[in-house]
């Protein structure tokens, strides 16, 4: 089972679908997507006179917010890789963490930043239920807030959300796609990372906004049991040995 991670901007490249049609007809029905679209939310933002703001590299979200990610993510965003992958064969189904209450989550703590969560629980049942159809899932990362009694949703962070949802399937690898070929130190990819080293960029300032929360969430994702964690631009869907293998360090084997 492997679980991509696909940042906005690599959607907007032609050999996506191609890609991902590829590892679906390898191994039908281990394969699950989760999307962002950080770029359509801004610019949807901007058309509604909000300024974006973030902290550590995830979106700052009032509740007004929540309705305007709704139409950029579970909206265009979503039904936008779907036509895409249907259209090259592939039986992708487009879900948000909403539906069915597939993803909850709880206000992300200490970080002020409005109605952002942090995810709690995956529906593990309906996602397996899709994968044995066999669909493939492709989910934007709103989530379902478990503490509140009318349905509210919450703005997860779609790293932190791929990294959730690849520990609930015990997923053998977590790929997260952006525009960049990994994690780099003087222009060079890293070809591996462990987590020691991961923290230290993160404390150091070498390693920033979303690429920090890149790197926060593979570590959560070693914690929870995923083996193998990498980061890299859309030729790592290609290659197995391309971008930034994260690892954990001893004291987490």
């Amino acid at each position: 089972m492997r679980v991509v991670k696909l940042g906005g901007r690599a959607q907007a490249d032609d050999r996506l679908a191609p890609a991902l049609a590829a590892l679906w007809r390898a191994a039908p029905g281990s394969l699950c997507v989760v999307h962002g679209g950080g770029d359509e939310i801004t610019m949807l933002q901007h058309a509604f006179g909000v300024e974006a703001s973030f902290v550590e590299g995830r979106r700052v979200t009032s509740a007004r917010d929540i309705d305007t990610i709704r139409m950029a993510l579970s909206g265009a965003a979503n039904k936008r890789l779907v036509a895409r992958l249907t259209a090259v064969g592939v039986p992708a189904l487009g879900l948000s963490g909403e539906d069915a209450g597939l993803l909850g989550a709880r206000l992300a703590a200490g970080l002020g930043m409005g109605r952002v969560g942090s995810p709690e629980r995956v529906d593990v049942e309906l996602l397996r239920y899709l994968l044995a159809g066999p669909y493939l899932p492709v989910l934007s990362p709103l989530a379902r807030d478990v503490d509140a009694a009318d349905g509210s949703a919450l703005n997860v962070n779609g790293d932190d959300a791929a990294a959730a949802i690849a520990a609930a399937l015990g997923a053998g690898e977590l790929v997260f796609v952006s525009d960049v070929a990994g994690v780099l130190v003087d222009g060079e990819v890293l070809s591996s990372l462990d987590v020691e080293g991961a923290t230290a960029a993160i404390a150091a300032g070498t390693a920033t906004a979303g690429m920090a929360a890149k790197l926060q969430a593979g570590m959560v994702a070693l914690e929870r049991g995923v083996p193998r964690v990498r980061i890299g631009d859309l030729d790592a869907l290609f290659d197995p040995a391309r971008g930034t293998v994260l690892t954990p360090t001893r004291s987490l084997v």
